[in-house]
């Protein structure tokens, strides 16, 4: 399989490495050049870029009929038109705010546990989020994407970063060190607490994740998600 990566900072040279372990080959590396020379060969693009980069990267692929796997966070207000175009030129996308197969596993927990806890008023649910202090965005795309989850299976119906109200998900969002990323979501009432927490070690599951997407949505026409990929549906 030919592939384009649309960014190649950290992020991208693991997609790198892993992918040539799992014998694809790489046509474009859109950092190291400011054009897309190559990316018409390729069989799909990876786009983990900035988000100021991320809607014309996407835009370009589909225009040139190469399938998105997109884990560029901070640009999903254009995510409508992306969506549109997407289908308008027949194309295909994932975008996710975090490919890591367990951290998705992690997405399907706290999705149950919000329908569960959903019944029971005493406790108050929050989350912490801690990453590298070289990530640009607070909170963490994946702590935004658990905290739909929640919201999507409970009477939540907003997060904050600030000290919240009723119905509101506080979100501590904190930036540390290198730390790959830890997402903590916690239930908690007068007498006990409730947490699952993901802890990644390092971008190796991340990329992984990605390049399995990769390998999974060629030749595939329409807008999929990682539930797809690893048939959690």
């Amino acid at each position: 399989m030919k592939i384009a990566l649309l960014g190649y900072g950290k992020m991208g040279q693991v997609i790198e490495k892993i992918a040539l372990e799992r014998g694809h080959e790489i046509v474009l590396r859109k950092e190291e050049t400011s054009t897309f020379e190559g990316l018409s060969t390729a069989d799909v693009a990876i786009d983990f870029s900035v988000p100021s980069a991320a809607v014309e990267n996407i835009s370009t692929c589909f225009h040139t009929n190469v399938p998105v796997i997109s884990g560029t966070t901070g640009w999903l207000e254009h995510y409508s038109t992306i969506e549109a175009l997407c289908l308008e030129t027949k194309g295909a996308l994932i975008s996710s705010s975090n490919f890591s197969l367990g951290v998705n596993i992690f997405f399907e927990l706290n999705e149950y546990l919000a329908k569960m806890m959903s019944k029971f008023d005493s406790y108050q649910v929050s989350m912490e989020e801690i990453h590298h202090t070289q990530k640009l965005d607070a909170p963490s795309g994946t702590a935004i994407s658990l905290a739909k989850g929640i919201m999507e299976n409970s009477s939540y119906t907003k997060w904050t970063l600030d000290n919240p109200n009723q119905g509101e998900i506080h979100i501590d969002a904190k930036r540390i060190g290198t730390v790959p990323g830890t997402h903590t979501v916690q239930y908690n009432s007068t007498v006990d607490s409730i947490e699952i927490k993901h802890t990644a070690h390092n971008r190796d599951g991340f990329a992984l994740g990605a390049v399995i997407a990769a390998e999974w949505i060629v030749g595939k026409q329409g807008i999929f998600s990682m539930k797809d990929v690893l048939d959690l549906k």
